[in-house]
């Protein structure tokens, strides 16, 4: 991981991509990020969220027992 210095209105460019440090607080940074408008920009948690969503989705058959209820049901 490639570990960088800024201060307030520098910026970093990664691959085209600009990116900001546009404040500085006690307990959190705000970043401004130019992009372009194609360029997909999320927060990670976000990213492992969809991920979880993807896996629950895919889920094929209903479990044994879920199977098992339903039939009871019937």
């Amino acid at each position: 991981m490639l570990v960088l210095s800024r201060k307030a209105g520098e910026s970093i460019l990664v691959g085209g991509i600009e990116i900001k440090v546009t404040e500085i607080g006690k307990d959190k940074v705000k970043l401004g990020i130019e992009a372009p408008k194609d360029c997909r920009i999320l927060r990670k948690e976000l990213t492992e969220i969809i991920a979880e969503n993807r896996q629950a989705a895919q889920t094929d058959l209903p479990s044994e027992g879920l199977r098992s209820l339903l039939h009871r049901l019937k």
